[in-house]
């Protein structure tokens, strides 16, 4: 042995394994920690860990929902010392939100101070905050010191606490539950408990029923923010069915009349977890920008309830019509997805259909009854065992007080006396009450715990009142106990027990609880033909204009173009036209991508503007190309510094983000160069060598991205410009005096060739600037 440890290889601290194993084992333990202890709740009650552990610890403390608050501070300490050995911020976070009635659809937790709002603001700390236990909660720990569940030791084996809690509801579904593990995650909406538990009362008739029936049991959701569920009930029902799939939920809204015509939108209900201060600043943000120009204010005038207005540009807009484009463009509509992955008896994640969860969760209440009738035939035969032995002492109750009065030790007396018939005082038949069952050797004795139960007897209980109510207990036990054993061999009964307590549980939290009846409307989406944004502004001249540094801003009417204009240091004016608040304008960038930018966004003429680089996510190293006004059905010429291009439809780079689309493919140092509106039949092509190349336009392709094919074929430097031209009428361009000169067939003819030709120097009198004149829109 001391020639194998002087051995370093056979030293246990210098035994090597791979690296992927020993990294996949320990992150399989990480991994599976995380599923069972924290992310995935528990298909029986619907609880994490972190929450049945705050639950139990308020029961601990005897913080009863009738009961007094206790400081959040106290409740999140004995929580962190006792049961959960993690930080105190995060546990007063989660028991914050089991006491947010905004998120939680029964809460589990009756706060008292500030516990956060639908605002999004956060909960004040905890040591102002005080909490106690809620109904809902007390329901969800019904049966605990009844032995209905197991208890296992906490994290230093100082204490124990329940594996799980007996919930009378099915929490999971109710409340509703999210979480991220490792690999998987789970997110369940809120429901409503009278439709959960008529659904488990139809499984239990019916425990063969469909998903679909059970739909007609529960519709749909049931958020605490209510709001208004407008999916479809073939979605519904396949999520459903698959533990997959998604909601869709709009805010509720109604028309109010303000008189002579005009009117306002009133939002009295949002979706489900949306904060309404971000919901009124995205409100805002669209008003600003201008991206829903028939919605003209926003005001938040909620109180307890929530109150948000809207109001119209004009009284002519069609409320339905703005209320769709709101939903598209704002969280005033969502999607809530579903996914129920959830621990199957605490141990297996499985993601499970609406019928599987109802079903985990019915033959966990069967399993809490059949445990709880256990623990309490167990009470009963001890009670009755003490009834028996208090029944015999009032028999004999002469011999049982000489017994005390002068033996040195009474209880090993009473053990030892042969309590027969023939010890019993005189009674009447009438009266006589039989002793408990003899031995075998005919011999009635008493057990230890008979003998103490004598021994505690009080003085004022040896009077015949007494004695005909342990008679009368006997009798009313034994029945119980005749009950419970017919209820135990029975599933009929275990089942029709369930029923009545599933009724009961429906009654507390329908019938005069708050909110208890369903919050979420179910209707179907009213729908409305997508209207283009330009329907929707007022058609007004204004004049673009875009500086050199990339300001841009628009000026209201059609001024002149020549008209000076102030800028900031340093900088002037690059682009200027005339436009119309419908239209869309095309920024084409050296990148090679277009930015679509509507002319009513744009910020007025009164400042300089606001640099155009904000409006859409364009890059500092890429500069603007040019803007053009997008005229659908157009064919737009682009060309790159390499000499590369091609044809391009308008339609087909119209970007729908604020990245962009990218178009022309430019790479290394190459930059997009040229983007012309095509007009007429040939391309004019000139490089930085001032040689000039003329071809047919259909030499070149139509097509909707890429990098294109060669225009002009270079030795040294790359193309300097490129334009369209009708062939017959020449091209021409204004002189240094200001004289138009035009080359025309057959003069022009020398200059053309095929494409990707070299070309021939410029004709005399080319601007030096190598660029052709571009013909006004």
């Amino acid at each position: 042995m001391d020639e194998l440890s002087d051995d370093p290889n056979m030293n246990p601290r210098n035994l090597a394994e791979p690296l992927r194993r020993a990294i996949g084992e320990r992150y399989l333990t990480y991994a599976l920690s995380t599923i069972m202890n924290r992310a995935l709740p528990d298909a029986r009650d619907g609880l994490k860990p972190v929450h049945r552990r705050i639950l139990y610890a308020m029961r601990e403390l005897r913080l009863s929902s009738s009961g007094g608050f206790r400081k959040s501070a106290k409740i999140s300490g004995d929580v962190m010392g006792n049961y959960h050995p993690h930080g105190d911020a995060a546990i007063y976070d989660a028991m914050a939100r089991l006491a947010q009635d905004f998120v939680i659809r029964y809460p589990l937790v009756d706060g008292q101070g500030n516990f956060g709002n639908i605002d999004g603001d956060n909960p004040a700390a905890s040591r102002y905050t005080e909490a106690r236990m809620s109904v809902a909660a007390e329901a969800l720990l019904e049966g605990l010191n009844e032995n209905a569940v197991d208890f296992r030791p906490n994290y230093d084996g100082t204490l124990e606490e329940p594996v799980v809690l007996p919930a009378t509801f099915p929490n999971l579904l109710a409340n509703g539950a999210s979480g991220i593990a490792v690999g998987m995650a789970t997110n369940i909406p809120p429901h409503n408990i009278g439709e959960l538990v008529d659904a488990c009362l139809h499984l239990i008739r019916t425990p063969n029923a469909h998903d679909d029936t059970l739909v007609n049991y529960i519709p749909g959701p049931d958020f605490p923010t209510g709001g208004v569920l407008v999916e479809g009930r073939d979605q519904i029902l396949e999520a459903y069915r698959t533990g997959r799939g998604a909601f869709r939920l709009r805010a509720r809204w109604h028309i109010e009349d303000l008189g002579r015509g005009t009117w306002q939108i009133v939002v009295t209900e949002i979706p489900y977890q949306v904060q309404k201060s971000k919901l009124v600043e995205r409100l805002a943000e669209l008003i600003q920008t201008k991206k829903v120009p028939i919605l003209a204010d926003i005001r938040d005038e909620s109180a307890e309830d929530v109150r948000m207005i809207l109001e119209p540009r004009s009284k002519n807009v069609d409320p339905d019509v703005m209320m769709s484009t709101l939903f598209r463009n704002s969280d005033l509509e969502l999607r809530f997805s579903l996914n129920m992955n959830v621990l199957i008896d605490g141990v297996t994640p499985k993601v499970c259909s609406l019928k599987e969860v109802l079903r985990a969760f019915l033959d966990f209440r069967r399993d809490v009854l059949v445990r709880r009738s256990h623990h309490r035939m167990e009470k009963i035969d001890h009670r009755l065992e003490v009834l028996e032995g208090l029944i015999v002492a009032f028999l004999n109750l002469d011999r049982v007080i000489d017994i005390i009065r002068y033996d040195d030790d009474p209880k090993a007396a009473l053990m030892r006396e042969d309590w027969g018939r023939d010890h019993v005082r005189a009674m009447s038949e009438k009266d006589y009450v039989a002793p408990p069952p003899l031995s075998e050797d005919g011999a009635v004795s008493l057990s230890d715990v008979q003998a103490e139960a004598i021994l505690n007897m009080r003085l004022r209980s040896l009077r015949r009142l007494e004695e005909i109510e342990l008679v009368a207990e006997r009798d009313r036990l034994m029945e119980e106990r005749a009950g419970i054993e017919d209820l135990l061999a029975s599933e009929d009964l275990q089942w029709a027990r369930i029923s009545d307590q599933l009724k009961e549980t429906k009654k507390a939290f329908t019938k005069g609880y708050p909110r208890g009846q369903r919050l979420t409307l179910i209707d179907e989406a009213r729908e409305t033909e997508d209207v283009p944004l330009e329907a929707m502004i007022e058609r007004e001249p204004v004049t673009v204009v875009c500086s050199e540094r990339g300001w841009i801003r628009a000026l209201t009417g059609h001024i002149a173009l020549d008209r000076e204009l102030k800028f900031k240091d340093g900088d002037g004016p690059r682009f200027t036209f005339h436009a119309e608040t419908t239209d869309k304008l095309l920024v084409f960038a050296s990148n090679g991508r277009f930015y679509t930018v509507s002319a009513a966004a744009l910020p007025g003429g009164r400042g300089m503007g606001e640099p155009l680089r904000l409006m859409v996510d364009l890059p500092n190293e890429a500069e603007i190309v040019d803007i053009l006004i997008h005229q659908p059905g157009r064919k737009l010429l682009l060309a790159s510094s390499a000499g590369d291009g091609f044809v391009v439809s308008e339609d087909d780079v119209v970007a729908q983000t604020r990245a962009g689309k990218g178009v022309l493919t430019v790479r290394g140092e190459t930059r997009a160069k040229v983007c012309v509106p095509v007009r007429g039949d040939a391309v004019a092509v000139v490089g930085e060598n001032r040689k000039l190349l003329v071809f047919d336009l259909s030499e070149l392709p139509e097509m909707g991205k890429g990098k294109g094919v060669r225009l002009q074929k270079y030795k040294d430097g790359g193309m300097s410009d490129a334009i369209t031209i009708d062939y017959a009428r020449g091209l021409s361009w204004q002189d240094t005096a200001g004289r138009t000169r035009t080359v025309s067939p057959p003069e022009l003819d020398e200059w053309r060739a095929k494409r990707a030709s070299a070309g021939r120097m410029a004709p005399r009198g080319f601007p030096r600037d190598n660029r052709f004149p571009r013909p006004k829109s």
